[in-house]
């Protein structure tokens, strides 16, 4: 079985070679700690040192939205590194539940600030679906960070 992404940040015409790191854990809640711990060690073994707080919040809210809406046990965290830019992706195997945009959260509202966030603290942000032939597998919620 081998899976495809359209349209993903990866596989775009003006994409450039990265280095690829990959995180699989459990969609539990404890998961967006280590996803964030992962995402921190890399861009800091990386060089990217300015990214990190950018991308601990937009990651932590990705996995948050996979462990409380997708029915799955388990998610990937997806980082691609390149020179002044990094890509992270947050997958999970869950082919109907998708993210929706939703209205603005009332004040007061614990929830449903996510992707707004991931939209003002990121260069791109978008969702892909994962392909094996002509059925959808799972999805992927990405975010590209660049340094200024």
């Amino acid at each position: 079985m081998s899976a495809t992404v359209v349209n993903d940040p990866r596989t775009a015409p003006y994409y450039t070679p990265g280095t690829y790191y990959e995180l699989a854990a459990p969609a539990t809640a404890t998961t967006a700690r280590l996803a964030r711990q992962f995402v921190r060690g890399t861009l800091q073994a990386t060089n990217h040192p300015a990214l990190i707080d950018d991308a601990c919040v937009c990651v932590s809210d990705a996995v948050a939205n996979v462990v409380q809406h997708a029915r799955v046990s388990a998610l990937s965290v997806e980082v691609t590194v390149r020179p002044y830019r990094v890509v992270v992706a947050v997958r999970d195997d869950d082919p109907v539940r998708r993210p929706y945009g939703r209205l603005a959260a009332k004040p007061g509202d614990e929830r449903g600030r996510g992707l707004v966030l991931m939209n003002k603290l990121s260069h791109a942000f978008g969702v892909n679906l994962v392909w094996d032939g002509l059925h959808v597998i799972g999805k992927r919620v990405w975010f590209e960070l660049r340094e200024r």
